[in-house]
């Protein structure tokens, strides 16, 4: 039986459209069951509905600070449509620990750099001013503590001396969306397991990929 998925958004909704477009396939063993925005005027709300996949915002503006009372409607969301499984997509709204270990294990983050490294905001500006090599974009599941919970999954790319936060965060992108379905197929179909804070795949091949960069010669 398929994973019935959610997936919280605030703005354009990139990542989860390449979800969406992923899920589409009669072997991917997750199904994107609602999008849900904390803003009404989200983009990817009404993306999300020309895919055929129900929409629908709950404004987290008029709870202000009250993230208890937010996270309780969006709770009961959540139980009307018996989710199993929920992947952020820029969804810019922190949860209180409570709801974050309620979904332990079953809430994914995808942040566009190689995680622990660059967390927060401006991750390509971090790197760039750190001059790194080699950037990318993480998988995780969600912990209280923000950009940090255990990896599942990481893409990298190479960074580029002419470089500016917006090119290396266009390169990025393209990274996310292939991370991101491939990391929801992993936990969908049951191949990962976390022990302690170290996730880990089952039964996955080793890889022997090397990026190098700059590369020389």
């Amino acid at each position: 039986m398929k994973r019935r998925v959610a997936i919280l958004i605030s703005g354009r909704g990139s990542n989860m459209a390449a979800l969406i477009q992923a899920a589409a396939a009669e072997d991917f063993p997750a199904e994107i069951v609602v999008v849900i925005s904390n803003r009404s005027d989200a983009g990817g709300l009404q993306k999300a509905r020309a895919c055929g996949v129900p929409a629908v915002a709950i404004e987290s503006q008029p709870f202000g600070k009250d993230r208890a009372a937010f996270e309780a409607v969006l709770q009961s969301a959540l139980n009307e449509h018996r989710i199993d499984l929920i992947c952020l997509g820029g969804f810019m709204r922190l949860f209180t620990a409570e709801f974050v270990q309620r979904w332990y294990g079953r809430m994914l983050n995808i942040h566009p750099s190689l995680l622990p490294s660059f967390p927060g905001l401006d991750p390509q500006g971090q790197a760039l001013r750190a001059g790194v090599k080699i950037s990318g974009a993480t998988v995780h599941f969600v912990i209280p503590e923000t950009d940090a919970g255990p990896i599942l999954m990481q893409g990298a790319v190479a960074v580029r001396d002419n470089d500016t936060p917006a090119t290396l965060a266009e390169r990025i992108l393209e990274v996310e969306h292939r991370l991101y379905p491939d990391a929801l197929r992993l936990v969908a179909s049951g191949q990962i397991r976390l022990e302690g804070d170290i996730c880990k795949t089952a039964g996955g091949a080793d890889s022997d990929a090397i990026l190098i960069s700059p590369a020389a010669g």
